[in-house]
């Protein structure tokens, strides 16, 4: 049940002079709440928000990450980039417990059946360039960590218990006496998070990429190198590599530390896959593509 009252006090903050005609979950958000909000508009014209609320880890990281992502969907908006339209920042709390911001609703879904897997691939990797040229010099982007010093800290501690059976101690192992890498390529602004589930489609098209809560400086194999492990994840091999040609066609960049990237992205998903995949055939590819694609990252350097 949802605190009617509120979802019709946000609308009018949003539009003062708009009425409110439904609000309802979205599903599939993991570290947020996400609400639609139906309004209409004093025309009769009806009109699709999304709200967002950060979850607890997020804001215990950045309390000011909606105000962060506010921002930064108003400066992708500027480049040109499919992404939802910013509408409405609230850091108040007085209607909500925590800040939240309003985007505009994109008609569209993810995708993990595609007809045409070429095109997924393709238009997936000529989407990320673009990010990747925005020029984050010449904005203020401060505000934004860097990916690279996110790793690094992810790597100060090792967990009690390792899970061998992702090859979590030889990941370590290669990246503690390996990481920081020296800069190869020039920082750009990073999506964080850029996987199927956080592209939006529609009629074969891509609509949206949302979801932009682990925006990041860096460099933009950081980016390039989740793609491919997701990719992999869900369609084989082979999207991996044509995902990979396509985008580096467009952004040529020295490569020689991807596989310190791949090794430093194949240790996000060493959370029990049980809980992720909890059906066990699904299970049990991603662990071998997991374990393929850490394999080919430590043969490249040297530390099979």
């Amino acid at each position: 049940m949802f605190e009617d009252e509120r979802w019709y006090r946000i609308a009018q903050r949003v539009e003062p002079n708009a009425r409110l005609v439904r609000a309802w979950p979205l599903t599939g958000g993991i570290s947020a709440q996400v609400v639609a909000l139906e309004i209409e508009r004093a025309s009769g014209e009806r009109h699709m928000l999304v709200l967002r609320r950060h979850g607890e880890v997020d804001l215990a990281h950045n309390p000011h990450i909606a105000a962060h992502e506010f921002r930064l969907l108003q400066l992708v908006q500027t480049a040109g980039i499919a992404a939802p339209a910013p509408c409405f920042l609230d850091e108040s709390c007085d209607l909500l417990p925590t800040p939240y911001l309003v985007m505009e609703f994109i008609d569209g879904e993810p995708d993990f059946a595609p007809d045409n897997r070429t095109e997924l691939t393709n238009q997936m990797a000529d989407q990320l360039a673009r990010i990747h040229r925005i020029d984050a010099a010449q904005h203020n982007l401060a505000f934004l960590p860097h990916m690279t010093e996110q790793f690094a800290r992810r790597l100060q501690t090792r967990p009690a218990t390792l899970d061998e059976s992702l090859s979590e101690s030889r990941i370590r192992d290669a990246l503690e006496l390996n990481w920081p890498r020296p800069p190869r390529n020039a920082d750009v602004l990073l999506h964080g998070d850029y996987w199927p589930g956080n592209i939006l489609w529609k009629n074969g098209r891509l609509a949206a990429v949302i979801d932009w809560e682990d925006m990041a400086l860096g460099d933009p194999l950081g980016d390039l190198a989740n793609a491919r492990l997701e990719l992999l994840f869900f369609f084989g091999p082979d999207a991996l590599h044509a995902f990979t040609n396509r985008y580096l066609t467009q952004a040529p960049l020295d490569t020689t530390d991807l596989p310190y990237w791949d090794l430093s992205v194949a240790l996000r998903p060493i959370a029990p896959f049980t809980t992720m995949f909890p059906d066990e055939p699904t299970a049990t590819t991603m662990r071998t593509r997991h374990r393929w694609f850490v394999e080919q990252a430590l043969e490249k350097i040297g530390a099979r």
